[in-house]
């Protein structure tokens, strides 16, 4: 089925009003699968929709992810309409299916829903400048804050221990040394450089486990595009990609953030002389995600935001790397080698963060 036919009938089985005009494919992203719907309007206009396919294979319970994102999606709503919050005029909605549902399953067990498209806006993959840096930290921050009186026990982990990076680190060498694929001797060096920096790995759960920093409903994906930006202002409109929305700790997101805006090459780069860490982009960082979070977090979490952003790289390194070992099953790639160029990319970052951030 070509991609227009595949949009509409999808779309077809939402509440969408309108007539079906047009249907693309937005190649974003390692997970999900992701499109845009456009249909016209009664009065000659047109308005866009966003179908979007939930991987099972990374989310094994999707109907817990669906769940997720409509109690965060409602809450947050509740929470802009009553507090008259700032957040651009655009907020994140679920749009229901003609029988009242808010995901539909296709003949292939695949779940879908359907956003509202955030209008005006884009995303970018690479921060071009601090003022995009601040506003996405503060989005992010926001969002913290907004979740903030969320009952978590609404919340379900749909990724069992998707930030315990001890695990992650355990999972490395157990599949360095089973070598499934027959790759471990060209990553020794990879392998020898994430062993030394093992206590790293340790240090946010520990402190979890001594009451030092408190559990958090947090987005866990906190790359810069998943920050809806204004095309005309450059100002955060929409924190969106709210699939692993779980129980966490605050330092991850802020960690992420650091790990994925502040690298100008971004993480696909292969020439690794271009990839280091960007100082005036993390202080832009901290500035704006301060600004939204610094009234509920707690000082030993303000304590460790430098130190987030080093382990949350070496985490993906290792998340990468494991893949590349295990043989490219569970990251989207495009070519041979990619996830292992990824991780390299990411100890490179690591690296130049370990320099300028003590």
């Amino acid at each position: 089925m070509d991609t227009a036919s595949l949009v509409s009938s999808i779309g077809s089985q939402f509440a969408i009003p309108g007539t079906f005009t047009h249907g693309e494919e937005i190649p974003t992203g390692h997970i999900n699968s992701t499109y845009r719907a456009t249909y016209r309007q009664a009065d000659g206009t047109q308005q866009r929709y966003i179908l979007q396919s939930i991987n099972r294979a990374v989310f094994k319970d999707p109907y817990a992810v669906m769940r997720n994102v409509e109690a965060v999606t409602r809450h947050i709503n509740q929470r802009v309409i009553l507090q008259q919050a700032d957040q651009g005029g655009q907020t994140l909605n679920l749009f229901p299916t003609r029988n009242g549902q808010l995901w539909i399953e296709d003949d292939n067990g695949s779940v879908w829903r359907c956003y509202n498209n955030i209008e005006g806006c884009r995303t970018y993959d690479i921060v071009e400048n601090e003022r995009q840096a601040w506003q996405a930290a503060h989005a992010f921050g926001a969002f913290q804050h907004l979740v903030s009186d969320l009952d978590a026990t609404r919340i379900t982990e749909t990724i069992p221990d998707f930030h315990h990076t001890p695990k992650r680190y355990a999972r490395l060498l157990e599949v360095a040394a089973a070598d499934p694929c027959g790759r471990a001797a060209s990553v020794q060096p990879e392998l020898d450089f994430i062993r030394q920096r093992e206590p790293m790995t340790r240090l946010l759960m520990d402190l979890a486990s001594a009451g030092k920093i408190p559990t958090r409903i947090t987005h866990n994906d906190t790359k810069i595009n998943n920050v809806m930006i204004d095309e005309l202002t450059d100002e955060a409109v929409c924190v969106i990609d709210l699939d692993t929305v779980m129980p966490g700790l605050s330092l991850y997101d802020f960690g992420d953030m650091v790990r994925s805006a502040t690298n100008p090459a971004g993480e696909a780069e292969t020439d690794l002389s271009k990839v280091f860490m960007r100082m005036p982009i993390y202080q832009a960082l901290l500035a704006g995600y301060l600004t939204a979070a610094g009234s509920f977090i707690n000082e030993t979490e303000i304590q460790h935001l430098a130190f987030s952003g080093k382990l949350l790289t070496l985490e993906v390194a290792i998340r990468f790397l494991t893949d590349y070992l295990e043989g490219d099953i569970y990251f989207k790639t495009t070519r041979p080698g990619q996830n292992l160029d990824r991780s390299r990319n990411q100890l490179q970052l690591l690296r130049s963060m370990e320099e300028q951030l003590v």
